[in-house]
């Protein structure tokens, strides 16, 4: 069991940038596949990014390619989310999510068994 916690979010311009971060307390961050998922109100939860155990490949979703980055940071056992040229439609709950098994890029929300509770990031128009 890992208990994935997410911080960074906050209230940013357009064009603006923000870094997320998600590690659990306890645990070897490397051990484990991360995703980020967000939900704005309204619309279902979509794929945002993902790496693999050890951080050797990634994943993007093709409306956030090319602004945002995924990587693991060993000296704070956290997998950030480097997000620039944020745009309004990128609004909503941020979620970070953890599975430890296999060594594969998992970009549907049904592969993670664990879920942080969210970061809310706001940008504004």
């Amino acid at each position: 069991q890992v208990q994935p916690v997410e911080s960074g979010g906050g209230l940013v311009q357009a064009g603006g940038s923000l870094r997320l971060s998600c590690g659990a307390s306890g645990r070897t961050f490397s051990s484990y596949a991360v995703g980020w998922f967000r939900q704005a109100p309204g619309k279902e939860r979509e794929f945002v990014a993902a790496i693999t155990r050890g951080g050797f490949r990634s994943a993007y979703a093709d409306s956030v390619k090319g602004r945002f980055t995924i990587s693991r940071d060993s000296a704070k056992n956290t997998v950030d989310l480097q997000m620039n040229s944020l745009k309004p439609d990128d609004t909503a709950v941020y979620y970070c999510a953890a599975d430890g098994r296999g060594h594969m890029l998992y970009i549907a929300a049904y592969d993670y068994d664990y879920w942080g509770q969210g970061t809310q990031v706001t940008v504004s128009s």
